[in-house]
């Protein structure tokens, strides 16, 4: 099992969490983005840096990802892509992508990304406090106890 992150716009408390989680349980956690992030270090930590462009770091971590892994990205279209390939994925909020809720979660995405090109989009502010990270670390614990139960 591995942990795969959408490194570009994942928050700093998220990855400190996830470095701490692969450590203690001996994970190799791989951090995806278009930039170096100095912040991912440890033992079972590694930064793929991926060439600039348009989900250049998506298609690394689809690339790499197998069945029994876990992905965390904010990307809907990224979240369709692995779960369509058998792959856990989980937002940075604690939110679980799943073969049955993808669709919904997409096309919602999809409608809401229509408005904001026509200039309707609805303002958004992006608050994550400590309910926002206990709801992930909560998640993040169980999808992780889950894989590594399915290894055994």
């Amino acid at each position: 099992m591995k942990i795969f992150v959408d490194a570009d716009s994942c928050p700093k408390v998220v990855r400190e969490l996830v470095l701490r989680a692969a450590k203690r349980r001996q994970i190799e956690a791989v951090f995806a983005a278009n930039r170096r992030i100095s912040d991912i270090k440890g033992d079972y930590a590694v930064m793929e840096v991926c060439p600039r462009g348009d989900d250049a770091a998506d298609d690394r971590i689809v690339e790499l990802a197998r069945q029994g892994d876990l992905a965390i990205t904010r990307d809907i279209p990224l979240a369709a892509r692995l779960v369509e390939r058998g792959i856990a994925v989980l937002d940075d909020r604690g939110r679980t992508y799943t073969s049955e809720n993808i669709g919904q979660q997409l096309s919602m995405r999809n409608f809401m990304m229509t408005l904001a090109r026509n200039g309707l989009g609805i303002k958004r502010i992006a608050q994550y406090g400590k309910k926002e990270l206990k709801t992930f670390a909560d998640n993040f614990d169980r999808m992780v106890t889950i894989s590594l139960k399915r290894i055994v």
